[in-house]
């Protein structure tokens, strides 16, 4: 269990976030200037809060009214920057041995060997930082911080400054890294789509406060963290089927999705993000639309913003699917709590930034 309370006054900004989350990956989100950073900062001993305890389970980095504040150095931190950071001088089995050396003696250490395998580097150990892409580089930067035994990993931005191609080639790393290693992560990104893909627990933040705490589909789907543009769904399927047309049909508690070619074997778990905004609603099943994905549900909850917008809630198949709507549209459906209605959702509204293999996959799902 991951341990955190803050309090602490700037001249033009005070932070109070207090949080539990439990083991996995923990995504700090919000918009810059939210605290994203100023929480790890006081996490890693960077910033000293003027109130606040950092523990995970009996490890107590931080407690100001025990008189607790460990040094960054003592604290057994696992750090990703937004930049590999390796040393140019060293190969990369050099910057691994590097994260090593640091470890206490005693310490549990993850196998050289099983890192190297899980983050795909083995081609890579003879080479120099300069002759690895960035994608790369991030790759060994995860490796030299796991190898370094700690207790907490943080990853500040990791993916911010890769474009999307090598975002999707590390992506899948961090969900191996979530999956496969004990060693809790507290993660900063302001991107929902790393949100819905990686995180065990999110926490949002606002002007420094705590405006939300949740799973993804709890918290993306909440329109007061999120913002009505952010609000979105996320949903769990099987690979049914890939198609010879370029589709993959897979198959969902609320029905069959079709969606581009995903990059998984047939009978593997994924789960796709669907943001509110990209979803119709139809009271009636409609026919001869172009859209492949329509999905029988009943409205739960219908929530009237400021504006022209509204959220409507519905429940497919045991799912919760969000649609973001204009009011007149739901006045002129007469929309109520407790009513049918087919969502539907374009299959080309689904990228592959939205689609990742879920916290838990079926004991009988292959591997994603």
């Amino acid at each position: 269990m991951l341990e955190v309370s803050l309090r602490h006054a700037f001249e033009d900004f005070t932070l109070d976030v207090e949080f539990n989350a439990p083991p996995g990956v923990t995504v700090l989100f919000g918009r810059s200037g939210s605290g994203k950073t100023t929480v790890v900062n006081a996490v890693a001993g960077l910033l000293t809060p003027d109130v606040g305890r950092v523990a995970t389970d009996d490890w107590v980095l931080l407690d100001t009214t025990q008189r607790i504040r460990l040094k960054p150095h003592h604290r057994r931190l696992g750090y990703i920057f937004q930049e590999g950071r390796l040393f140019p001088h060293l190969t990369v089995k050099q910057n691994l041995a590097y994260g090593a050396w640091f470890a206490p003696r005693h310490a549990p250490r993850e196998d050289m060997s099983h890192v190297v395998e899980m983050l795909g580097i083995g081609p890579l150990l003879n080479r120099r930082p300069g002759a690895l892409s960035g994608g790369e580089k991030q790759r060994v930067a995860i490796g030299r911080a796991l190898l370094a035994a700690p207790r907490l990993i943080l990853a500040d931005e990791p993916l911010a400054a890769l474009d999307d191609a090598r975002k999707a080639e590390i992506l899948p790393y961090f969900e191996r890294l979530r999956d496969e290693v004990s060693v809790p992560i507290l993660y900063v990104s302001h991107s929902a789509s790393e949100v819905a893909r990686l995180a065990t627990t999110v926490v949002a933040l606002r002007d420094g406060q705590v405006a939300a705490v949740g799973t993804p589909g709890e918290v993306l789907g909440d329109v007061g963290a999120m913002g009505a543009r952010g609000a979105a769904s996320v949903l769990k399927a099987r690979v049914a089927r890939h198609h010879a047309d370029g589709l993959s049909e897979l198959s969902a508690a609320a029905g069959p999705l079709w969606l581009p070619r995903i990059d998984a074997p047939e009978g593997a778990m994924i789960q796709l993000r669907i943001t509110a905004q990209d979803v119709i609603l139809s009271r009636a099943r409609p026919e001869g639309l172009s859209a492949l994905n329509i999905l029988k549900g009943t409205v739960t909850e219908i929530r009237a913003g400021q504006g022209p917008g509204m959220m409507v809630l519905l429940d497919v198949g045991g799912d919760r699917l969000s649609a973001r709507i204009t009011r007149r549209s739901a006045e002129a459906m007469a929309l109520a709590v407790g009513q049918s209605c087919h969502a539907i959702v374009k299959t080309v509204s689904v990228g592959p930034e939205d689609v990742g293999r879920p916290l838990q996959k079926a004991a009988d799902a292959p591997e994603p």
